[in-house]
C-alpha cells in the first residue's frame, strides 16, 4: 500500500470502515462520501498511553473525593446523571464518519396518514420506556431489547427489539454490518435498514441514521420486572468502559459544582487563586481541609463553550456536556458558530440542567460534584501541567480568560493560576427575539465567526493600554457595533457578491498582524492541536523568564485545528491586570474574608516591617519616642494658633472655644423637591387604590402609623431617629404625645433581633385593622439575599434577614400594609424578577435647569456634578486621583504578589498620612516622600482650627472598607497623632456601622460649646453631630449605609476601592458619600481659573518659607486656561506648603486667599474669596456654565453658550475658614480604577460607571443589548434594568419568576420604590409622605361644606303672627296668616338682583355694597367630618352599602331594562318620550303591564300610610358632569332604609352613570334636552311626577281608593346635601348671655320623616329646611316656621302646584322664579328652619358655566368673549358663539344693568317691573315681580315709579291694560322685551301698545349671537315718553 502505517491496520477496523464507505456511498446522494483511509488515519482515537496506567491514581483521587464529599453530606446523587451518558456523546462524535463537509440528510416523508407524534411508532403504538416498562414483551429467539434515544424527546428511551448480531460484544468489536430489528409496538417485524427503522419509530433525524449513534442502552429487567435502562451499548473498542456501579470514581472536575455560580466567579465560597495554602491543601469552602496529591488533575475546561443545539432553548448547559464537538467544522458553517438546522451536530443525550449562568471553572477541585463521573484517560495533548513555584519565580498570577473551545485540564501547582468567565458569556451569542434584534439593529443571520472574534478580542486588548483592564460589558458593546457593521454591510451588499469572511488560514496571520502595533503588550501563539499547547507554552516561559525581560500583558492562545476548528483564550501575565481581574472575582464578602484571612495568618509580616521604616529609612517607632522626648509633655495647641505653639493638656483641655454664631439652625425643614416627591408618592398610592385591582382602600383607614427598617449600623438608626424627632412626624400621626419620647420603636435595624421586634409589629397591624401601616426599607439594596441562601452563607449574619421581614407571608398579604423600598442605587430592585412594578416607581424629581430651582438656595450636588466638574477647567478639580500614590503602590504590589492590593494599599495610605503628619510638624525632609495630596489634605486639616478662636476645622474620610485594617489605621494614626503631641487639634474616629461613636471628651466639650444650649449628658451619635470638629472619620464597612457627613466634610479619601469594586451600586455608593447641597453660585460660577503668568507664576511656587502673598494683576482679564496647571510644584495644584497657607487670610491684601488646592480657584460661595480690602472689586472672567451646568449638555468652557460675563465678589472678609467652604462639596480623592470609570468624560473612550455591572446579585441577561446612556432618567434606565437583568439565584427576587405559561409577572400591588440619589433628602420626604398620607385619611373622612350667613336677613321686626318656639311641625291656620318673605337669604345668590318689598324701598341706597362683577368672591367653606348620615360619592366602599352600589360585576350591567315612558305636556305642546333604566332590584317600585312588561307607572304610597321602615316621597335628583363626585349614594342617609330614588340624568351621560351607579334607577331626558338647564330638569320631573299621579290615582281608584289619598309629594333634591342637621336652642343660663345653640347631625330619613308627618301637610306647596351655617344665632331660630323661599332640598306637592310650572328654558335662578309664581298664585310655601342642609362643595359639573366659544374657531387659541359680546345687532357680521340662546341671554343680562336699566342702579325706590318673570339683571337693580293673573298676590306698589319694565316671553295673560296701572319715571325709565323670534316681538309691541308709552329706535333691536339654526331669541330696548 506504500503507507508505514500498513502493518498496523487491524481487519476488523478495516473491514468495518470499507463497509461504513459504502453504505455512505451508496445512501449519499450529492456529495462525495469520504475516503476510508483518511477515516482510518485521521481518527483521533490514538492514545498514547493506555488506559491502564491512568486508572489506579484517578481511582484512589475518586475514592478520596467521595470520601470527602459523602461526609460533607454534600455530594448529591439525585439526577443520577453518570458521566457515561455524557461522555459516550463525545465518543459518537469522534468515531462518526466525517472530516469531510456535512452531509445534509433529508428525511423520506411519513406516508399519507400515519402517526408522526415523537415517541409513537407510525402506527400510532407508544415506544417510550416509561409507558412499556410494566409490560410483558414477547420477542424473538436471537433479539435483544435495546433503548433508542430520540433527539426531540432527550428525556425518554424508545424500546426496541434488534437482532444481537449487529450489536457489538462486550469490547466494542464484532458486530455485523446492517440491522435487523423488530417494532414492538406494533408489532412489525424484518425492517433491514436502520434508515427505514428510525423513519418507521419516527426518530425524525437531522443527521445520517446510524444505529451507532441512536441505539444507546440495552434494557433489563429489574427483579420486580420492571424494564429499565441497563449499560451502554460499547460501539468503540478502544474506550472500554466500566459500567458496573461498584467503582464511583469521579473525574475530578473542579467546574462541577452544585451551587450555581455568579459570573463574576465565585464558585460557593473560596475563589480561584487566592487560598494561599499551596493547591493540594486548599481550604474547602465546606469547611472540610482536604489533602489530595497535588497531582490532581484541575480541568476547568469542562466548559461548553461552543453553542450546542441545547443552548438554542435557552439552557445553558450544566458541567457535563464537555465542550464543543470535537470536530468542529463539521457541523459549523463557516460564518457562525451557531448551528444551522440541518446540519449535522452532535445531540447530547443528557438534557442539560436549566442554568443562566455559565459555571466557572475555578482550578481549585474542592466543590461538591453533582454525579459520579466515569474515569477516562486524558489524551496528552489536552493537560497542561502547571509549573511549580509559578508565582514566587514570576512575581505574576496569570489569569486564564476563558475564550471559545474547550480548555484543558490543569495539573500541578493550579493554585497559581486563576481561571475566570470575564468574557465567555460575550463568546456566546444568545438566541434573541426579533423585536430584541430590530431594537439592537441586527438581523438574526448575523452572529460573529469565531475568526472574527478572536481578531475582536486581540483587538481590544491591544487598545487597552497598560492601565485598563478587560471590562466585560465594554467588550459586548465593541461586538455589539461589530454584529450591527456587518448587518449593514450585508444589507449594502445585498445585490453585490456576498463579503468573505475571514478563513481559518488567515487568521493566525491577521492575528499577528493586529498584535504587533501593540508594542509587545499582546502576543499571538497559534498552535495546532490543542490550546493546552499555547498555555503550556506561555507558563513555560513565565516560570523561566529572567526579571529583566519584559512580559507582555496579554497573550492570546489561539489553536487552529484543523478537526476542530478554531479555539482560543487569552492568558493575563500584566501584573496589574492579571492582580485585577483576579481580585475583580471575588465578591466583596470573599475579599474581606481573604484580607481578614491574610491578617490573621500572619501573611501580611514582611509588608508591614516594610512599613516599619520612613521613606528616608529611619525607624519609625524610634523617630516618633525621640520626637514625644523632645516636646515633652506639652501638646500643640488645640486651636487659635500655630503647630509650633505648645500648651500643657491641662490647659488645652480647659481651652473653650468662641460659640459659632452662623452655625445653620439644625431645625428640621423640608424643602420644595422633597414636598413634591412627597405628593408624587401619595398620588401613586392613590393610584394603587384606584386601580380597581381592589388591593387598597384608603376609605378605610382612619389612622396612619409606621415602621422603618434600616441596615446595621448604629449610626444611621442615631441618624434616623434625630429626624423623626425633629421633624415632629410622630406628633402629628397622632401616634406620641411627645416626639422625644418613643421614638426609638419606629426604628428597627436588620439584626438577630429584628425577628422579635418585627413580630411585634405585624400583631400591630393585625389588631388595628383600620391603621394603615406603612413599613419602609431604607437602603433596602443592601443585602438583598434570600433566606434560602442565607441558610448556607457562613458567618453572614445579616444573610437573609431582609428577605425574611420583607417578603414573608403575612406582609404580602396584611391588606393594610404599605411597603416603601427606599433606595439611592435601586438596580438590585429592578430586575426581571422585581417584586415592584415599575408603575409604583417614584423618581426623585429631575431638575433640569436652575431656572426650575426658582428660590431654593441650595443645589443638589451628586454624582453628575462630580463627573462634570472635570469639565470647569479649574486648577484644582473636585474628583482627583493621586498619580504619585497609584505609582508607589504598583511597585509594592510587584514586591508582595501574594498579598491582596487593598491590604498593600491600606499600609502606603496609613504612611502616607503617619509622614505627612510629621512632616508638616517637626521633619520638613519626610515631604517629598508624601504624595502632594496627601500634604494638602493634612495641612489644611491640622492648620484650619489654629486660624481663629472658635477652633473649627474640616472632617477627612478615609474609606477602609475592611474592619480589620480599619482598626489596624486607627491605631497606627492615633499613636503617630498622640506621639506628636495633636491630640487636641483633631480626633480620629473609627466610623464602624457595628457600633456607636467614640469622641474623646475634650472634643465632645468643644461640640457642646459650639452648639449652645445642648443637656449635659449630650454626646454626637450622628456624624452631623461632628459639624466643624477637626477629625479623620475612618469608615469602614462592606457597604456605606447612607449615613449624611456633617457640611464640614471637606474630603473623601477613596484611594483604597480598586478593581475589586467593578459593579455600578458597589461604585456609585462610595462616592455617594461625598453627595451633599451647595449653595447655587457653586455651580453657577464654577470655571473660575486664574491666570498666573510672567512674573506672578514665578513667585506662585514660593519654597515653603516663603509666606509671600500671590499677588493677582487686577487689570488684565484672565484667561480660562490657567498656566498654573502645568507647573505641577505649585501651590495652586499640591497645596503644599504650610506657611504659606497658615496665616494668609489674616492678611488685609486684595487676593483671594488659597487656603487650599479645592478653593485655590475661588470655587466658594458667590465665586468669592472673600477679599477684604479697599473696596475694589475683582473683576473675574467665568464661563456662563450657570443653565447649563444641571443640564447633561455641558459644554466645554471656551466654547460655553453666553460668552464670558463678570462676577463681582463681594466685599465681606473671610470669617475664620468658614466662609470659604461651607458652599463647597467635598474633594473626592479616588483611585486609578474608579477615576477612570467616574471621570470619564464626554469624548473619552472610556465606558462610564454606568454601563457596569448594576449590583453584584444580578447578572445580565444576554450578551447582547443596547448600550445605556448615562443621560437615560431613572425612569428609563429602570425599564432597561428589567428588561436586561435577572435576579442570581441568592438573590432575594430569585423566587419570584414569571409565570412560566403567560409570561407575566407578579408584582406585590402594595409595594413601592421610592429612589433618588444619595444625600439628596428621602428620609425628609417619605417622613412627609407619611405626614400627608395622614392628612388625607382625615381628608376623606372630612367634607367642604358651605358656611355662609344668610343675606337680605332682617331680623328687627319679627312677623306678628309667630308660633310658640317649641312646636315641631307648623298649625296650617296661623301659618297661612304669615306674609310670605319675597327676599332671598340663600347666601348662593348673594350676587343677584333683589326682590322689591315694601322695606326695602325705605334702604339707604348706599348701604348696599358694590361688586366688581367680573370676579365672583369665592364663597366660604368649613371642613366637617362626615357621619354615618352623610351622603357619599362613588368613592366611598364600605361592607354595609356594598349591595346598595352593586360594583359586583359588568354582568350586572345587563340586569337593568330599559322603559320608555310617554305623556303628554301642554307647556312644550308635545309628547314627551322619557326613558326610565330599572335595574331588577328595584322593579318592585314600578306598575308593569301584565302582558308586555310595558311600564305603566311609578307605585304612590297613600297619604295613610304610617311605615316607620320607609319613606314615602320619591327623591329625584337632578345631576350633571358628577357621575363620579355626585352625592348619590343615599345609604347612609337613609339608614339602610327602603326608599325610592331616581337619577334624572341627560341622555348623553347616561352611559356614564349607568356605569358608577348600576344599581339606581335611571330617568334619562329627551335627547332635546341635551343641552338645557337645570330647570328643563325640574319641569320635567314636575310633569312627569304630575302624570304619573294622575296614573296612581285611576289605578288605585279602581281598588277603591280615594283619589285625594294617594300621597301627592315628591323630593327634588341636589346631588351636593351631604349632611342635615337638627338645631335647638339651649336655654339661657342668665340674663346677660345669650341663649346658645345645640346642634345634633341626623339623617335624612328622619328629616323627611318628619316633614312628612306634617299635619294637614296636602294644604302646603312647597317644603322645605334652611340652610346651614356656623354662624346661626338662637334669634334666627326664634321662629320655628317661615313663609319664604326654600331651595335645593324640596317637599314639593305636585298636586296643588299643577298649574305653576319651572320655566324649563332656565339656566340661572329657577328656584326663585318658581317660588315667587308659587307664592303668587296664593300657595303655601313653609321652611322648617330647626332643620338645616349642609351642601358640599364639589368643584366640578353642576352648574358650571362652559366656557362660551365661536362656533366657528379661526385658531386655536381664542380670547375669552366679554359678556356685552353675547349679543349683537340682528343680521350683523358679528361672531357667532356656540351656546345655547337662553344661556347667552341670561348671562348677558346679570352684567348689562348698566346698559339696560341705567335708572334703576342702586335706586331700590324705583325697582324694575317684572311681569311673571324673575331674571337676575344684576345685583345693583331691584326687581318687583308681579304676577299677571286674576286674583294673584301681588307685592302692593303703590306710589311707586319703577326704574324700567322688563317683559320676558309674555303670554295672553299680560294686557295693555294691565301695564297702564304701573307708573314709570319720566326722565330715563327704560324697557326691555324678549322674545322668541323677530315676528312676535313686533306683535308684542303692537298688542301691548307700547309705542303710546315708549320711544323705540331702530337700532335698539338686539339678538343673542346665536346662528339661525340655533334659534337666537330677540329683543327690543326702548326709553320712556
Amino acid at each position: 500500500m506504500g503507507n508505514s502505517y500498513a502493518g498496523q491496520l487491524k481487519s476488523a477496523r478495516f473491514e468495518e470502515a470499507l463497509h461504513n464507505s459504502i453504505e455512505a456511498s451508496l445512501r449519499c446522494s450529492s456529495v462525495v462520501p469520504r475516503p476510508i483511509f483518511s477515516q482510518l488515519y485521521l481518527d483521533p482515537d490514538q492514545h498514547p498511553f493506555s488506559s491502564a496506567d491512568v486508572k489506579p491514581k484517578v481511582e484512589d483521587l475518586d475514592k478520596d473525593l467521595v470520601h470527602r464529599y459523602t461526609q460533607n453530606g454534600s455530594l448529591d446523587f439525585s439526577n443520577n446523571l453518570t458521566a457515561n451518558e455524557m461522555e459516550d456523546d463525545e465518543d459518537d462524535e469522534e468515531m462518526s464518519d466525517s472530516n469531510s463537509p456535512p452531509i445534509p440528510y433529508s428525511q423520506k416523508p411519513a406516508p399519507e396518514g400515519s402517526c408522526t407524534t415523537d415517541g409513537f411508532c407510525q402506527a400510532g403504538k407508544d415506544l417510550r420506556l416509561v409507558s412499556l416498562c410494566m409490560e410483558q414483551i414477547d420477542i424473538p429467539a436471537g433479539f435483544l431489547l435495546v433503548g433508542a434515544k430520540s433527539p426531540n424527546l432527550p428525556e425518554h428511551i424508545l424500546v426496541c427489539a434488534v437482532d444481537k448480531r449487529f450489536l457489538p460484544d462486550d469490547h466494542g468489536k464484532n458486530a455485523l454490518l446492517g440491522f435487523s430489528g423488530n417494532c414492538i409496538g406494533c408489532g412489525e417485524r424484518g425492517f433491514r435498514y436502520f434508515t427505514e427503522f428510525s423513519n418507521h419509530i419516527n426518530l425524525k433525524l437531522t443527521t445520517q441514521p446510524k444505529k451507532q449513534k441512536h441505539l444507546k442502552y440495552y434494557l433489563v429487567r429489574s427483579s420486580q420486572g420492571v424494564l429499565s435502562k441497563g449499560p451502554l451499548i460499547c460501539w468503540k473498542e478502544c474506550r472500554s468502559r466500566q459500567s458496573s456501579a461498584s467503582c464511583h470514581s469521579t473525574k475530578p472536575n473542579s467546574s462541577v459544582s452544585s451551587t450555581v455560580t455568579p459570573e463574576n466567579g465565585t464558585t460557593n465560597g473560596y475563589k480561584s487563586g487566592f487560598t494561599q495554602t499551596d493547591a493540594a491543601n486548599g481550604n474547602s469552602s465546606h469547611g472540610g481541609k482536604s489533602s489530595t496529591s497535588s497531582s490532581m488533575p484541575a480541568r476547568p475546561g469542562n466548559y461548553s463553550l461552543s453553542p450546542r443545539p441545547s443552548y438554542a432553548s435557552g439552557d445553558q448547559a450544566t458541567m457535563f456536556t464537555s465542550g464543543p464537538p470535537k470536530k468542529r467544522h463539521r457541523g459549523w458553517y463557516p460564518g457562525s458558530p451557531v448551528p444551522q438546522p440541518g446540519l449535522v451536530v452532535p445531540v447530547p443525550t443528557v438534557r442539560p440542567l436549566s442554568r443562566n449562568e455559565p459555571l466557572l471553572s475555578a482550578p481549585v477541585p474542592q466543590t461538591p460534584l453533582t454525579g459520579i463521573l466515569q474515569p477516562r484517560p486524558i489524551p496528552a495533548g489536552e493537560t497542561v501541567i502547571v509549573p511549580e513555584n509559578l508565582l514566587s519565580n514570576s512575581g505574576v498570577r496569570p489569569v486564564i480568560l476563558i475564550g471559545y473551545g474547550t480548555l484543558p485540564y490543569f495539573y500541578g501547582n493550579v493554585g497559581d493560576i486563576v481561571v475566570s468567565p470575564l468574557l465567555v458569556n460575550c463568546y456566546k451569542i444568545p438566541q434573541l427575539e426579533n423585536k430584541d434584534l430590530e431594537q439592537l439593529g441586527l438581523t438574526g443571520s448575523q452572529l460573529l465567526s469565531v475568526e472574527n472574534m478572536i481578531l475582536l478580542t486581540i483587538q481590544y486588548l491591544v487598545r487597552l493600554g497598560p492601565d485598563q483592564i478587560p471590562l466585560r460589558e465594554e467588550f459586548e458593546q465593541i461586538m455589539l457595533k461589530a454584529m450591527q457593521e456587518f448587518t449593514l454591510r450585508e444589507r449594502a451588499l445585498q445585490i453585490g457578491a456576498p463579503c468573505t469572511p475571514v478563513s481559518p488560514g488567515q487568521l493566525p496571520w491577521l492575528a499577528r498582524l493586529i498584535a504587533s502595533v501593540s508594542q509587545d503588550l499582546v502576543h499571538v501563539i497559534v498552535t495546532q492541536n490543542s490550546l493546552a499547547e499555547g498555555i503550556s507554552e506561555t507558563l513555560r516561559a513565565l516560570s523561566e523568564m529572567r526579571h529583566y525581560q519584559r512580559l507582555p500583558d496579554y497573550v492570546v492562545a489561539i489553536c487552529a485545528s484543523k478537526i476542530r476548528g478554531n479555539e482560543f483564550c487569552v492568558v493575563v501575565l500584566g501584573q496589574h491586570q492579571s492582580r485585577a481581574l483576579a481580585e475583580s472575582m471575588l465578591t466583596t464578602s470573599e475579599f474581606l474574608k481573604e484580607i481578614s484571612y491574610e491578617l490573621i495568618t500572619g501573611k501580611v509580616s514582611f509588608l508591614a516591617s516594610h512599613f516599619k521604616t520612613t521613606s528616608l529609612g529611619d525607624d519609625l517607632d524610634k523617630l516618633l519616642e525621640k520626637m514625644q522626648q523632645r516636646r515633652g509633655d506639652s501638646v500643640v495647641t488645640p486651636f487659635n494658633g500655630d503647630l509650633n505653639e505648645c500648651v500643657s493638656p491641662e490647659e488645652a483641655a480647659a481651652m473653650v472655644p468662641t460659640q459659632n454664631l452662623d452655625l445653620e439652625n439644625e431645625t428640621f425643614q423640608i424643602y420644595q423637591p422633597q414636598l413634591t416627591v412627597a405628593r408624587k408618592l401619595l398620588s401613586q398610592v392613590c393610584a394603587i387604590a384606584d386601580s380597581g385591582s381592589q388591593s387598597l382602600d384608603l376609605g378605610h383607614f382612619s389612622k396612619v402609623d409606621f415602621i422603618i427598617i434600616v441596615p446595621r449600623s448604629e449610626v444611621l438608626v442615631q441618624q434616623t431617629l434625630q429626624r423623626i424627632r425633629q421633624s415632629g412626624v410622630l406628633v402629628d400621626l397622632g401616634l406620641e404625645e411627645n416626639a422625644h419620647q418613643r421614638a426609638e420603636k419606629y426604628v428597627v435595624r436588620l439584626d438577630n433581633e429584628i425577628q422579635t421586634k418585627f413580630e411585634v409589629f405585624m400583631r400591630r397591624v393585625k389588631q388595628n385593622p383600620y391603621t394603615l401601616f406603612v413599613l419602609v426599607h431604607d437602603n433596602s439594596h443592601v443585602e438583598l439575599t434570600s433566606v434560602i441562601s442565607g441558610s448556607l452563607s457562613h458567618g453572614e449574619p445579616s444573610h437573609g434577614l431582609a428577605d425574611r421581614v420583607i417578603n414573608c407571608r403575612e406582609v404580602l398579604e396584611a391588606f393594610n400594609l404599605l411597603v416603601l423600598q427606599v433606595s439611592s442605587f435601586p438596580y438590585t430592585l429592578q430586575t426581571q424578577q422585581s417584586r415592584i412594578s415599575s408603575s409604583n416607581e417614584v423618581h426623585w424629581i429631575q431638575l433640569d435647569t436652575l431656572e426650575d430651582v426658582g428660590c431654593e438656595e441650595k443645589l443638589y450636588f451628586g454624582l453628575n456634578e462630580y463627573s462634570k466638574s472635570l469639565q470647569w477647567g479649574v486648577t484644582s478639580p473636585l474628583l482627583r486621583c493621586d498619580e504619585t500614590f497609584e505609582k508607589m503602590v504598583n511597585t509594592l504590589l510587584e514586591r508582595y504578589p501574594r498579598l491582596h492590593s487593598m491590604v498593600v494599599r491600606c499600609y502606603l495610605l496609613i504612611q502616607q498620612y503617619s509622614e505627612a503628619l510629621m512632616a508638616l510638624t517637626t521633619m520638613a525632609s519626610l515631604r517629598d516622600h508624601s504624595t502632594p495630596e496627601t500634604l494638602s489634605i493634612m495641612d489644611d486639616l491640622i492648620s484650619s482650627p489654629g486660624k481663629n478662636k472658635s477652633g473649627r476645622g474640616h472632617m477627612l474620610i478615609i474609606r477602609v472598607p475592611s474592619v480589620q485594617l480599619a482598626m489596624l489605621a486607627k491605631e497606627r494614626l492615633q499613636e503617630v497623632r498622640d506621639k506628636l503631641g495633636l491630640q487636641y487639634r483633631f480626633e480620629i474616629i473609627l466610623g464602624n456601622p457595628a457600633s456607636e461613636l467614640n469622641v474623646a471628651t475634650h472634643f465632645v466639650a468643644r461640640l457642646k460649646t459650639w452648639r449652645g444650649n445642648e443637656p449635659e449628658e449630650w454626646i454626637p451619635r450622628t456624624y452631623q453631630d461632628l459639624e466643624g470638629l477637626p477629625c479623620i472619620v475612618i469608615l469602614t464597612g462592606k457597604d456605606p449605609l447612607g449615613e449624611t457627613f456633617p457640611r464640614s466634610l471637606k474630603y473623601c479619601d477613596l484611594r483604597l476601592i480598586d478593581s475589586s469594586y467593578l459593579t455600578r451600586t458597589a461604585l456609585e455608593q462610595e462616592v455617594g458619600l461625598a453627595c451633599c447641597y451647595v449653595s447655587k453660585e457653586v455651580i453657577r460660577g464654577p470655571t473660575v481659573a486664574l491666570d498666573l503668568s510672567g512674573k506672578e507664576q514665578e513667585r506662585a511656587i514660593v519654597s515653603e518659607n516663603d509666606s509671600d502673598e500671590l499677588l493677582i494683576d487686577l487689570e488684565r482679564p484672565q484667561s480660562n486656561s490657567s498656566a498654573v496647571t502645568g507647573t505641577s510644584g505649585s501651590i495652586m495644584e499640591n497645596g503644599v506648603s504650610s506657611s504659606s497657607t497658615a496665616d494668609r487670610s489674616q492678611k488685609q491684601s486684595l487676593t483671594p486667599s488659597f487656603q487650599s488646592p479645592a478653593t485655590s480657584v475661588g470655587l466658594d460661595e458667590g465665586v468669592s474669596a472673600g477679599i477684604a480690602g479697599a473696596g475694589e472689586t475683582l473683576k473675574q472672567e467665568c464661563d456662563s456654565l450657570g443653565p447649563q451646568m444641571a443640564s447633561s449638555t455641558t459644554s466645554k468652557p471656551s466654547s460655553s453658550s453666553s460668552g464670558p460675563r463678570t462676577l463681582p465678589w463681594p466685599r465681606h472678609p473671610v470669617r475664620g475658614c468658614r466662609g470659604l467652604h461651607t458652599a463647597l462639596p467635598p474633594i473626592v480623592i479616588l483611585s486609578k480604577a474608579a477615576y477612570s470609570l467616574l471621570g470619564s468624560q464626554k469624548g473619552g473612550k472610556l465606558p462610564s460607571s454606568s454601563s457596569l455591572l448594576p449590583h453584584a446579585d444580578v447578572a445580565w441577561v444576554s450578551s447582547l443589548r443596547p448600550f445605556l446612556h448615562k443621560d437615560m432618567s431613572s425612569e428609563e434606565q429602570s425599564l432597561y434594568y428589567r428588561q436586561w437583568t435577572s435576579a442570581r439565584q441568592h438573590h432575594a427576587d430569585h423566587s419570584n419568576q414569571p409565570d412560566p405559561a403567560s409570561g407575566a409577572r407578579t408584582f406585590h400591588p402594595r409595594r413601592l420604590l421610592l429612589t433618588g440619589p444619595p444625600q439628596v433628602g428621602k428620609t425628609g420626604s417619605y417622613l412627609q409622605f407619611l405626614r400627608i398620607l395622614f392628612r388625607m385619611l382625615i381628608r376623606l373622612l372630612e367634607v367642604d361644606v358651605y358656611d355662609e350667613e344668610e343675606i337680605n336677613t332682617d331680623h328687627g321686626e319679627s312677623s306678628e303672627v309667630s308660633q310658640s318656639e317649641g312646636e315641631p311641625w307648623p298649625d296650617i291656620e296661623s301659618f297661612s296668616k304669615m306674609p310670605f318673605d319675597v327676599s332671598v337669604h340663600d347666601p348662593k345668590y348673594s350676587l343677584m338682583s333683589l326682590v322689591y318689598t315694601e322695606k326695602l324701598a325705605g334702604v339707604k341706597q348706599e348701604v348696599i355694597k358694590e361688586y366688581k362683577v367680573e370676579e365672583p368672591k369665592k364663597r366660604e367653606t368649613v371642613s366637617m367630618m362626615l357621619t354615618k348620615y352623610a351622603a357619599y360619592n362613588t368613592f366611598h366602599h364600605c361592607e354595609q352599602c356594598h349591595q346598595y352600589m352593586d360594583f359586583t360585576s359588568a354582568s350586572q350591567m345587563s340586569d337593568s331594562t330599559l322603559h320608555a315612558f310617554t305623556f303628554s305636556s301642554s307647556m312644550l305642546g308635545e309628547e314627551v318620550q322619557l326613558y326610565f333604566i330599572i335595574p331588577k332590584s328595584k322593579e318592585s317600585h314600578f306598575v308593569f303591564s301584565k302582558q308586555g312588561k310595558h311600564l305603566e307607572s311609578m307605585r304612590l304610597p297613600l297619604v295613610s300610610d304610617k311605615n316607620l321602615n320607609a319613606v314615602k316621597s320619591p327623591i329625584f335628583t337632578p345631576s350633571s358632569g358628577r357621575h363620579e363626585h355626585g352625592l348619590l349614594n343615599l345609604f347612609h342617609a337613609m339608614e339602610g332604609i327602603s326608599h325610592l330614588h331616581l337619577l334624572v340624568v341627560k341622555e348623553y351621560e347616561m352611559p356614564l352613570y349607568r356605569k358608577y351607579w348600576p344599581n339606581h334607577i335611571m330617568l334619562v331626558l329627551p335627547g332635546m334636552f341635551n343641552n338645557a338647564g337645570v330647570g328643563a330638569a325640574r319641569f320635567l320631573i314636575k310633569e312627569l311626577s304630575y302624570h304619573n299621579l294622575e296614573l296612581e290615582r285611576n289605578r288605585l281608584e279602581e281598588l277603591g281608593v280615594k283619589r285625594q289619598c294617594v300621597w301627592p309629594f315628591i323630593v327634588v333634591m341636589d346631588d351636593s346635601c351631604v349632611l342635615w342637621n337638627i338645631h335647638s336652642v339651649q336655654e339661657q343660663t342668665s340674663q346677660t348671655m345669650e341663649a346658645g345653640i345645640s346642634s345634633k347631625n341626623v339623617s335624612l330619613k328622619s328629616v323627611l320623616q318628619h316633614i312628612e308627618a306634617t299635619p294637614k301637610i296636602i294644604h302646603y306647596a312647597i317644603l322645605g329646611i334652611r340652610k346651614w351655617s356656623s354662624k346661626l344665632t338662637s334669634q334666627s331660630l326664634k321662629a320655628p316656621f317661615s313663609r319664604c323661599h326654600v331651595h335645593d332640598f324640596i317637599l314639593l306637592n305636585i298636586d296643588l302646584t299643577q298649574n305653576v310650572q319651572y320655566d324649563f328654558n332656565r339656566y340661572f335662578c329657577e328656584d326663585v322664579d318658581f317660588n315667587l309664581r308659587t307664592n303668587s298664585s296664593g300657595l303655601l310655601i313653609c321652611r322648617f328652619n330647626n332643620f338645616s342642609l349642609m351642601k358640599k362643595h364639589v368643584q366640578v359639573g353642576g352648574q358650571r358655566d362652559f366656557i362660551i366659544k365661536p362656533k366657528i374657531m379661526v385658531s386655536e387659541s381664542f380670547t375669552p368673549i366679554l359678556p356685552l359680546q353675547y349679543i349683537c345687532a340682528p343680521d350683523s357680521e358679528h361672531t357667532l358663539l356656540a351656546a345655547p340662546a337662553q344661556f347667552l341671554l341670561e348671562k348677558f343680562l346679570q352684567h348689562a344693568s348698566y346698559k339696560l336699566f341705567p335708572k334703576a342702579i342702586h335706586n331700590f325706590k324705583s325697582p324694575v317691573l317684572a311681569i311673571d318673570c324673575y331674571l337676575n339683571i344684576g345685583p345693583e337693580v331691584a326687581i318687583c315681580y308681579i304676577s299677571s293673573r286674576p286674583h294673584s298676590s301681588n307685592v302692593n306698589c303703590e306710589g311707586v315709579f319703577f326704574s324700567g319694565l322688563l317683559l320676558y316671553l309674555c303670554d295672553s295673560f299680560v294686557g295693555a291694560d294691565l301695564l297702564k296701572k304701573f307708573k314709570f319715571l319720566k326722565e330715563g325709565a327704560t324697557l326691555c322685551v324678549i322674545c322668541q323670534d323677530r315676528s312676535s316681538l313686533r306683535q308684542t309691541i303692537v298688542r301691548l301698545e307700547l309705542e303710546d308709552e315708549w320711544q323705540f329706535r331702530l337700532r335698539d333691536e338686539f339678538q343673542t349671537a346665536n346662528s339661525s339654526d340655533d334659534k337666537p331669541l330677540y329683543f327690543l330696548t326702548g326709553r320712556h315718553v
